[in-house]
């Protein structure tokens, strides 16, 4: 089949890349002419594990092309993707702009009937705004307007293993019209997704804004079981108990289960934290305050701070010349995205003590030092107590103590006697609870994890 997807950020690009190694042809449009010209030249603008593999062997099958002529895009593709940036406005609601601005590029020349899907996350209603934004430019031309039909088919990938999960999803959710060009874009999309249907039926189908909300219902989720699971984690501090034995005792509920139950330094990326902003923005313009998801929202920015209190509560407010390691920068293992990562909130809180961090991650570093310039505008003196270097170990050279942001699987088994060796005094304060605090103390390891007897 013939799509088009419209954006090549996260979304667009696995999404392009997936449906081509399933044998369709792909054309990828996006307006910023240098991340098409990174795109054609072989490399990739964001880090997934899989996607420049899976692009590059696309590309040279002519399977996938990338460009950022728009008629090209449009003519291309009986079904169009709408996979673009929805970032959160001012008042914490999804900016539609980027979305509305590409359904009107398609009623601007499109001349047959096309199946409009909206990727991107959107609130409730924007396929009704989409639809409008089309019929309008439809109108001008004199064309007919139920020429093109809008479809919603929320993405549910998770940043690390996005490519594995669009090639073996639990589930496709389409919402469709139940008008006759509805119905023709619900055959559409069944003929496309067929081949991730092959063994057992993955498909949901249901109305439009059902499959909206359903976006929206599925990270608020995710969210609040984090945040309940940091409530839980700070209580356990404050009465001595074990919040890893609480997630095991409570996980083998099959009511439950063991899935984002797990205590840290809050959650970040693209997803959760502007969705669920989003979804209760949504909430609050039809009179209506979702007061479960305001507390997950304020728990996650509290819990953000967990870590420097535990530094405080050790070393006093003052940190001056004193020095931290800092393993991990991205807000989950195995991607570079620092959007709303918990790193850059921690960083900001030592270096407002006065004190300096030498930070390592595997994969994010460029794309921390992006997002660092942008925090630390205006105080050059607070970024120059920031540096990076090129492995764990050269990070924990005459550093005071160790902090541990991100999980990634290179900082679960480090060399212990080499950890000590190198830092000042043997202090890990652990956001991930990565290591058991008994085997930290038969080390001689000073340890303070979330909620494990500290």
């Amino acid at each position: 089949m013939k799509v088009t997807i419209i954006g090549s950020g996260y979304v667009g690009l696995v999404t392009g890349a997936c449906l081509a190694e399933q044998g369709n042809n792909i054309f990828c449009l996006d307006l910023d002419p240098k991340k098409i010209d990174i795109l054609n030249s072989g490399g990739v603008p964001i880090y997934e594990p899989g996607l420049k593999e899976m692009i590059e062997r696309n590309r040279a099958a002519g399977r996938l092309q990338f460009s950022t002529d728009i008629a090209a895009s449009v003519e291309h593709g009986d079904i169009q993707f709408i996979a673009v940036g929805t970032p959160p406005d001012e008042d914490g609601s999804a900016d539609l702009q980027y979305v509305v601005a590409a359904a009107r590029n398609i009623g601007r020349y499109a001349t047959t009937p096309k199946v409009i899907v909206d990727k991107s996350t959107v609130p409730v209603g924007t396929a009704d705004k989409v639809s409008a934004a089309i019929k309008e430019e439809l109108e001008k031309r004199g064309q007919p307007e139920d020429l093109c039909s809008v479809v919603s088919n929320p993405e549910f990938l998770k940043e690390g293993a996005a490519v594995e999960d669009f090639m073996r999803p639990d589930r496709i959710v389409i919402g469709t019209e139940s008008t006759p060009a509805g119905l023709r874009a619900k055959e559409q999309m069944r003929k496309l997704y067929a081949p991730f249907n092959r063994h057992h039926e993955r498909t949901y189908y249901m109305d439009v804004k059902s499959a909206e909300l359903t976006k929206y219902a599925a990270n608020a989720m995710l969210a609040t079981r984090i945040s309940f699971m940091n409530e839980l984690a700070n209580l356990a501090d404050l009465v001595g108990a074990d919040i890893e034995a609480v997630r095991q005792g409570i996980g083998s509920d099959s009511r439950i289960g063991y899935g984002f139950l797990y205590s840290g330094t809050g959650y970040g990326g693209s997803c959760f934290p502007k969705d669920v902003s989003a979804l209760s923005k949504t909430a609050k313009e039809h009179g209506r305050d979702l007061k479960i998801l305001d507390a997950v929202e304020a728990v996650n920015e509290l819990q953000k701070y967990i870590l420097v209190e535990k530094i405080e509560k050790r070393f006093g407010k003052d940190l001056s010349n004193m020095k931290f390691a800092l393993w991990g920068l991205a807000f989950k293992p195995n991607t570079d995205d620092m959007r709303e990562a918990p790193s850059r909130v921690i960083i900001q809180e030592l270096v407002k003590r006065g004190a300096s961090v030498v930070a390592h991650d595997p994969v994010a570093m460029p794309e921390a030092q992006h997002c660092l310039d942008l925090d630390f505008k205006g105080n050059p003196e607070g970024l120059k107590k920031v540096s990076m270097v090129e492995s764990p170990m050269a990070a924990l050279d005459g550093c005071d103590a160790l902090v541990i942001v991100t999980e990634w699987k290179a900082f679960r088994s480090p060399d212990f006697d080499q950890v000590m060796q190198k830092l000042k005094r043997p202090i890990v304060f652990d956001g991930r609870n990565l290591y058991e605090p008994s085997a930290m103390q038969e080390l001689g390891v000073e340890y303070y994890g979330i909620g494990r007897h500290n």
